[in-house]
């Protein structure tokens, strides 16, 4: 592992350390996790810039997934 230097300002920084103790963990850990997240890193999941786009607002679809399908998909009898 390399170590590499960072020159935050005073307000980044501290909310830098901040967050690593709510979290636990080291300041050199949470800067990890976060230009991996950023840059794509391979350990940690990214989020799909699609997930929810289609959200219809409704709660109940999954309780009627089977009358929904029905509707959309046309039958062969």
């Amino acid at each position: 592992m390399r170590r590499t230097t960072v020159k935050l300002p005073d307000d980044l920084d501290a909310r830098l350390r901040h967050e690593a103790e709510r979290r636990r963990t080291t300041v050199s850990e949470l800067t990890r996790q976060a230009i991996e997240a950023h840059l794509g890193g391979g350990r940690t999941r990214r989020r799909l810039l699609a997930a929810g786009a289609g959200g219809s607002g409704r709660s109940d679809i999954s309780e009627r997934i089977e009358e929904i399908l029905a509707a959309e998909v046309p039958t062969s009898h």
